[in-house]
């Protein structure tokens, strides 16, 4: 499989962010493509695992549209990875970035966007990831590993 540089692509890389909290790291984002920081880059939507995070009030208030699935209204893992791949269907979503999200994805998701998901975290995976390890709690437990 050729895979294409960014900035060789004649159309822009359309990109969907899926969040759980604060939504810091969709606000550098947003902020970046408003500079024009992400070149030939725009981002389409944001999932959001839980409803009521300061991560939505960021997307809304950038005028990005937003979906709230929760893991928890689906009875199994295939549901929910195929509601998600239902979500981003409409916004033909060419990159998904992880930007603090929580949720487990499963292998139907993973098949539908493989080679096309980045997962951002501040620590080095999987020792410092998993339950409990969000905010500033893997920054500290690196700084404390040394």
């Amino acid at each position: 499989m050729m895979i294409t540089p960014v900035a060789c692509q004649a159309e822009p890389l359309r990109v969907a962010v899926f969040v759980s909290g604060g939504g810091t790291n969709l606000q550098t984002l947003i902020d970046a493509a408003a500079r024009g920081d992400l070149g030939k880059t725009e981002l389409v939507k944001v999932v959001a695992s839980r409803q009521e995070i300061k991560a939505i009030e960021r997307a809304e208030k950038a005028g990005l549209p937003v979906a709230v699935i929760r893991r928890a209204d689906f009875s199994s893992q295939l549901e929910y990875d195929q509601a998600l791949i239902a979500a981003l269907a409409d916004e033909a979503v060419d990159l998904v970035v992880l930007a603090g999200f929580l949720t487990r994805l499963g292998p139907e998701f993973i098949r539908a966007y493989q080679n096309r998901i980045i997962n951002i975290h501040p620590s080095l995976l999987p020792q410092f990831g998993g339950p409990g390890f969000y905010g500033l709690k893997p920054h500290e437990a690196v700084l404390a590993a040394g």
